[in-house]
């Protein structure tokens, strides 16, 4: 990093504070507009907003480590959330946003009713909030390190206490913390459409320099196929000597989807569609994102990552591949931007998790279990939690190594619930002992093939015994139990008023479904088509043309 470099840096970081600043006064009257924006976002940003999200600075990295490790096809591990992203754009995100809630954890209260649904609400805030966010934010300063000591920065540090590392990312962490304290939703949204762009760029120039210095795609493929690394190349695997398993490659594509806690969207890009102006402004939000997490961001990695096998063989760490080839062929200036674009992409998503995670606390368990109102408590309390969940976050990336590994272990233990949260939807019998029976069994299912007995369990037999194992907990524990009261049931539907199988609810309230099921059904087969056959058509045409 050069002097031009730094400036580049700095320029970026004082434009990101000033934006967040200036948009300041849009979140600070009360809690919709602090953390749903008043629900006033218009669509296209709340899309750039929710593909800024979930491309953090660990993207690229694990793109590279993945590639390294299980080739192109190893990119499914992440790929086959389309299929319950695009089930959200159709069937959940006008759902969503009639549903007309805070957080997705307000729902809790309004589709079950008594002890059971509080106890529900009140654990999965606290569990989503704290340890799964601070680890999800974690991983994401992980890979910031990575970069860091890739580009040398530590090296040139005057001494300091402590993890020198640790020094370099407080300025980072604490200029996030500002606007994203200062301005909630709004300040986070704002940046994150320069920051999705940004970031973009930077992964294009990487890629470019990467592909200049191997001859180009076609001589990358020869020599890869020449190397023997051929199986590097595969969209799909397939054979024996696949590089991923195929139990595991099943798992994916046909429970990890619909299994995750967030097959329902989850906190993060709920709270984007809710905070649109009307459902068709929602859907449309679900549909761009899709758009640009798959179809637009996917192959400027993978392309790096393949690169990464011919110049950089036999890396110890091949996750350091992406910044270390940054350092290697980037000029003065440029590598100052794509470092930017870096710190873009780490700042989008922490400012989200952040923001959602105090939402979690502050909505979901202080307003609703303390019973506080005032809006000058609330956001003084939203603007505490958003530095406390940071502070928590930045300690934890210090016990981290491995950026896939981490991402696995959340798959993993956040696996289970979700076939419940679609359900609870479409059918009126799912009730809070289902949902809360599931996320237990599936928590403590996932941390059980953790232990040395199942060490040889491949990650695709994880996924299954995790998601099976809890569908054996909930169901009997549902039939077991009680249905949710009419009244709740009635309310739930009246407002929200899903397809599915509601016939006795919707005999009692005298209301039909406004969204039929068949017609969505096939709106997904061909959004699925659209997105995961134009991001795999690409690839081919990359590739094998």
């Amino acid at each position: 990093m050069t002097t031009i470099d730094w400036i580049v840096v700095a320029l970026y970081l004082a434009g990101a504070l000033t934006l967040g600043l200036v948009v300041a006064r849009r979140g600070a009257g009360n809690l919709v507009e602090f953390f749903v924006g008043g629900r006033a976002v218009p669509w296209w940003l709340a899309a750039t907003s929710m593909a800024a999200t979930t491309f953090n600075v660990d993207t690229p990295l694990y793109v590279a480590g993945r590639v390294a490790r299980a080739g192109v096809a190893g990119n499914w591990e992440w790929w086959v959330f389309a299929l319950s992203h695009v089930f959200l754009a159709v069937f959940l995100a006008k759902l969503w946003r009639r549903a007309n809630v805070l957080t997705d954890l307000e729902l809790t209260e309004l589709r079950y009713g008594g002890n059971p649904a509080a106890v529900l609400r009140a654990s999965r805030a606290f569990l989503l909030a704290v340890p799964f966010n601070c680890l999800s934010i974690g991983y994401g300063m992980l890979a910031m390190r990575k970069v860091i000591v890739a580009l040398g920065v530590v090296d040139h540090l005057p001494a300091l206490p402590g993890d020198q590392r640790l020094w370099v990312l407080m300025p980072i962490v604490i200029i996030v913390m500002i606007y994203t304290t200062a301005a909630g939703l709004w300040g986070v949204v704002a940046t994150d459409f320069v920051q999705y762009i940004l970031a973009m760029i930077g992964a294009v120039v990487v890629a470019g320099y990467a592909l200049h210095e191997v001859g180009g795609v076609s001589t990358l493929v020869d020599t890869l196929r020449s190397q023997g690394q051929g199986r590097h190349l595969d969209l799909v695997p397939t054979g024996a000597d696949a590089l991923v398993p195929m139990s595991t490659f099943l798992g994916y594509i046909g429970i990890q989807w619909w299994a995750f806690r967030n097959s329902d969207g989850g906190g993060v890009l709920v709270q984007r569609l809710s905070a649109t102006r009307n459902e068709r402004e929602a859907e449309k939000a679900a549909h761009t994102f899709n758009i640009l997490n798959y179809v637009v961001r996917t192959w400027p990695w993978v392309l790096v990552g393949l690169a990464a096998l011919v110049i950089l063989p036999g890396l110890e760490d091949p996750e350091m591949a992406y910044p270390l080839l940054m350092v290697r062929y980037l000029p003065a200036g440029l590598l100052g931007l794509v470092f930017a674009s870096m710190l873009a992409a780490f700042m989008s998503t922490v400012s989200t998790q952040v923001n959602w995670g105090a939402s979690y606390l502050v909505n979901d368990l202080y307003a609703r279990f303390w019973h506080v109102d005032d809006n000058a408590s609330l956001i003084r309390a939203a603007r505490i939690a958003s530095v406390a969940l940071t502070l928590c976050a930045a300690t934890l990336s210090f016990f981290m190594d491995d950026v896939g590994a981490v991402f696995r272990f959340l798959i993993l233990i956040g696996n289970g619930p979700g076939l419940v949260l679609l359900l609870r939807w479409f059918w009126w019998r799912i009730n809070a002992w289902a949902e809360l029976s599931a996320m237990l069994a599936g928590l403590g299912l996932a941390l059980v093939t953790y232990l040395p007995t199942f060490a040889t369990l491949t990650f695709g037999q994880r996924l299954l015994v995790t998601a099976f194992g809890s569908l054996a907990v909930w169901v009997p524990v549902m039939f077991l139990t009680k249905p949710e009261p009419k009244a709740v049931l009635d309310r739930f539907y009246t407002r929200v008023r899903p397809g599915g199988a509601w016939r006795p609810v919707a005999a009692r309230t005298g209301l039909s479904a406004l969204d039929p099921l068949r017609r969505d059904g096939v709106r997904w087969l061909g959004w699925v088509v659209i997105v995961l056959g134009g991001t795999i058509g690409i690839g081919w045409f990359i590739l094998m043309m």
